[in-house]
């Protein structure tokens, strides 16, 4: 038997260029890099790790209005479920050849994943718990195992403000994919933590949690004296903080503008920006 259309669909794989901006910020402070194992580190977060959580979140979520990046999604099977399981049992097996450190990260990872969208424990339903679970996961524990993992040393300790401003970024940018799924996410009994802020103190946060990362980011470069790096990375920024603000400004006028293609949008350009930001760091800093 095939994979069901619907497994490919909610398993969300384009979803993971959205949470890629941790690997390569994490990458781009490391001066000695082990390439084999940076390139399985990439495979197990985002072929496996990122997918199967976005497979479980749905088959538990069963939505039948737009999620983060399918406009319409199809009703999950028994199937989806089952490679799930697989793909973290594989998550964990492979992270073995990391390290001991990482497969015992991942595991949490997943864990966490699974507690945030099972029926049974449903961290999701809970605002501000659901929303400090996907910032310390995704964010700052994601970023220590990439920093340790893809290290030529297999650092055990990586700098405290990166690990920070990773938490941020993904701190600030959580709350807006939540903006257009209120009424959604309250029929289902979540109460997400933009739906406790509302259209307006979305904004407001999530531009208050931004400017924090970028104060962290500043600190991270700055005091590895890398000036031209981070002037760059900020230009790489500007067009996100473009868009942020000009979306802002219809949703103060029409809270219509609070749509899944407006989220969609400031996804993409977010993650495109983000990735090229650090990508080109990365380059910079094994040039010289």
């Amino acid at each position: 038997m095939g994979i069901h259309k619907s497994t490919l669909q909610l398993l969300r794989l384009p979803f993971s260029v959205f949470l890629m901006p941790v690997y390569f910020f994490a990458l781009s402070q490391l001066v000695l890099i082990n390439w084999s194992r940076a390139a399985l580190v990439f495979v197990i977060l985002h072929l496996l790790v990122y997918p199967a959580s976005n497979g479980y979140n749905s088959y538990m979520d069963r939505d039948t209005s737009p999620i983060g990046g399918v406009r319409q999604p199809l009703p999950p099977t028994r199937q989806l479920y089952h490679l799930t399981l697989l793909m973290d049992v594989a998550a964990v097996v492979l992270s073995f050849f990391v390290s001991l450190l990482f497969a015992a990260g991942i595991g949490a990872y997943i864990l966490a994943s699974r507690a945030y969208s099972s029926r049974s424990i449903r961290l999701k339903q809970y605002p501000v718990t659901g929303y400090l679970t996907v910032m310390l996961f995704q964010g700052a524990l994601t970023f220590f195992l990439v920093y340790h993992g893809c290290s030529a040393t297999l650092k055990t300790t990586a700098p405290l403000s990166g690990i920070i401003a990773a938490g941020l970024l993904i701190g600030g940018f959580y709350p807006l994919t939540q903006i257009y799924q209120h009424q959604q996410d309250k029929a289902d009994g979540v109460t997400t933590l933009s739906y406790r802020l509302g259209y307006r103190g979305t904004f407001v946060f999530a531009g208050v949690v931004y400017s924090a990362a970028l104060l962290f980011l500043g600190y991270t470069f700055l005091s590895s004296l890398l000036f031209t790096p981070f002037l760059l990375l900020l230009l790489f920024f500007l067009p996100v903080l473009v868009y942020f603000l000009w979306w802002a400004r219809q949703v103060w006028k029409d809270v219509s503008a609070a749509s899944f293609e407006h989220t969609m949008r400031m996804n993409v350009i977010a993650s495109l920006c983000t990735n090229l930001g650090f990508l080109t760091v990365l380059i910079m800093n094994h040039l010289e």
